[in-house]
């Protein structure tokens, strides 16, 4: 719940000099509360994003903040001479007592980051040319992070890109039906056991594990207002080890569908191929010297596979009463299913298409 006098008590608790200006309620996240603080010293304005975590889904915030940390600054010595490192990267300001987070009296926590000035994150792509940078500053993140040993960091979310895991969530959920809504998701609990090859797809590929973002959205990525390119990706919670086809899978998910998530009207949904030849060619640009000859080839499987996972996690949703994503409307969830599959049959069948287009690049 939005409250700016406990966020205005908060933002006085971390390390930034000045006398708080304005406290407003910042984007449209679905996890934590945001907001943007702004402050007046002597010297300049400055402005910092506040966040009110969700120790709900993140049930050990002091692990995620330090996995942060190590890659922030792992990112900081990798662009620091660049002129302008400082936006390219999330910088982590600490609470008076130097630690990462300020915890408060009802034992809720906050963070705070430098706000990034002249930029701004998408919900939805607009073009080609959006796509492109998206990806491409997706796939840098993972090449400045590609020789930080995966072993420095942990599990924030616990088998989040487990596929089979999640399958069998859903068989679970199906099995028990518990407030009777199998009936209205028939023909999406039809398709989703007809895929179930899908799900263990990586299972056995010995594919490296890697630093991943693994939530890959375009809403992850800030997109510099004046020249459109990806400055900054953010929303760091999930970085943790991975492996690179399911974030490429997310940038297709997220950025080349024809329709919205939550599209009422399944037919129009539908791959777009051009968005489709941005994302690759953005994502490859940064990352065809470090990805090997198996990560290549997986990397439409990747998309198959996360498309197939989300579309589980709103079906599961929807079955068991709609208690993790937000709704604004009855039936929301299972309308989010039906896009997902709806996207992955466009997939299947645009699947050889994708594949040349890969093949040119590399």
């Amino acid at each position: 719940m939005r409250n700016i006098q406990d966020a205005t008590a908060a933002a006085q608790m971390f390390q930034v000099g000045g006398a708080i200006e304005n406290v407003v309620w910042h984007g449209n996240g679905h996890i934590h509360e945001s907001y943007k603080v702004q402050y007046r010293d002597s010297n300049a304005n400055r402005s910092i994003l506040l966040q009110r975590l969700n120790t709900q889904i993140f049930r050990d915030p002091v692990t995620m903040m330090r996995n942060i940390q190590r890659v922030t600054a792992h990112l900081h010595l990798r662009l620091g001479d660049k002129p302008d490192f400082e936006r390219r990267v999330l910088q982590v300001i600490s609470a008076r007592n130097g630690n990462p987070c300020y915890v408060d009296q009802e034992e809720r926590y906050w963070r705070a980051y430098e706000f990034i000035e002249g930029t701004h994150s998408f919900e939805n792509v607009t073009s080609g040319e959006q796509a492109f940078h998206a990806a491409k500053a997706f796939g840098t993140f993972e090449a400045l992070l590609s020789d930080l040993p995966s072993t420095r960091l942990r599990e924030t979310i616990s088998h989040f890109h487990d596929t089979p895991r999640r399958f069998t969530e859903f068989e679970q959920v199906l099995e028990i039906d518990p407030i009777g809504r199998a009936k209205e998701a028939r023909e999406a609990i039809a398709f989703a056991k007809s895929r179930k090859t899908l799900a263990p797809a990586f299972a056995n590929a010995n594919l490296p594990i890697r630093i991943t973002h693994n939530d890959a959205k375009l809403n992850n990525v800030l997109l510099d207002d004046a020249t459109g390119e990806g400055i900054c990706v953010i929303d760091l919670d999930t970085v943790m080890p991975g492996l690179v086809v399911h974030d490429f899978g997310d940038m297709v998910r997220t950025m080349t569908s024809s329709a919205a998530e939550d599209e009422r009207e399944v037919s129009k949904v539908q791959i777009d191929m051009e968005l489709y030849d941005a994302v690759l060619r953005g994502y490859l640009s940064s990352t065809r010297s470090f990805l090997t000859k198996p990560e290549h080839e997986s990397l439409i499987t990747g998309a198959k596979v996360i498309v197939f996972e989300q579309g589980l996690r709103f079906l599961s949703d929807f079955l068991a009463g709609d208690p993790y994503y937000k709704m604004s409307r009855s039936g929301h969830n299972l309308d989010r299913c039906r896009t997902q599959f709806k996207l992955l049959e466009s997939i299947e069948k645009k699947e050889s298409e994708m594949v040349r287009k890969l093949r040119t690049i590399l």
